[in-house]
């Protein structure tokens, strides 16, 4: 009898749908190319952010920063936390060391994540905004260059491509938001030397993208601690430059504010 009652155990759980498949904040969420972790909203989300950390770092240690994760869930939105994966880094064009590095294992990998949200949550692609700092900034930059399919708005946060921009992006231009702080000493804004590299030019990435979108239209606005300047173009696409006081750091005001920015210009569907 106790035997038959485990087989019949056995079937059900075999049944249940994506049975042992739960992630979340402490358990990784398992891709093509890697893994993920991510916090939702009671109710389910409305749409996500997702972060990409910086060097060395890793999902874990970004689902450690509990004010980041509740800022999202506040707002009813999934917060979730990229994985570059074995490595020290992000494998990006003309990054240290890896002179091969094209991107594209990263890309897939983000976009399986993209179409995993979609599967489990139901969650569209303009319901979405991709951010990262530092060296995850650099991946958010190339992200929107090479797949701007994948979100509805781009917000790299003190960092941008390796060396160079690329001689071209892919259609159709992406909304970018980039921010950085006037006293980076660690990514300055128009970069240091890396090894046999060299971190990227914000200035001369912006003026690369505005050029590539036909951002044309300028204004600024204010925001929580931050000082933007932004062109539109003829598409309503939005790129962005906002300055902050300070150093190599970042903050969940900035985050919240470039989320609010793309919804308001309609890029972001929540």
């Amino acid at each position: 009898m106790q035997f038959a009652r485990y087989l019949l155990s056995i079937a059900l759980i075999a049944f249940l749908p994506n049975a042992g498949a739960a992630c979340g904040i402490e358990t990784d969420c398992n891709v093509a190319g890697g893994t993920y972790r991510i916090d939702t909203p009671g109710g389910g989300p409305t749409g996500a952010i997702l972060f990409a950390h910086g060097y060395r770092g890793t999902a874990a240690g970004t689902m450690r920063n509990g004010r980041f994760r509740s800022m999202a869930t506040d707002m009813g939105l999934a917060f979730v936390a990229l994985d570059a994966g074995p490595g020290d880094d992000w494998q990006l064009p003309n990054a240290p060391g890896d002179n091969a590095a094209d991107g594209q294992a990263n890309f897939a990998y983000v976009a399986a994540v993209v179409d995993d949200l979609a599967s489990k949550y139901g969650l569209g692609r303009d319901q979405i905004m991709i951010t990262g700092f530092s060296a995850g900034g650099m991946l958010v930059w190339n992200l929107a260059c090479a797949r701007p399919d994948l979100a509805g708005g781009f917000a790299p946060v003190s960092g941008t491509f390796w060396l160079t921009p690329p001689d071209t992006c892919a259609n159709p231009a992406a909304s970018i938001i980039h921010m950085h702080g006037d006293r980076d000493t660690t990514v300055p804004l128009g970069g240091r030397q890396i090894a046999n590299t060299k971190q990227g030019d914000v200035a001369e990435a912006l003026g690369f993208y505005q050029a590539f979108g036909g951002f044309t239209d300028t204004y600024t606005r204010p925001g929580p601690g931050l000082s933007c300047d932004g062109r539109t173009n003829p598409a309503g696409d939005i790129l962005e430059f906002c300055q902050f006081e300070g150093g190599h750091s970042f903050s969940r005001n900035y985050v919240q504010d470039a989320w609010n920015r793309f919804v308001q210009a309609g890029q972001i569907s929540q």
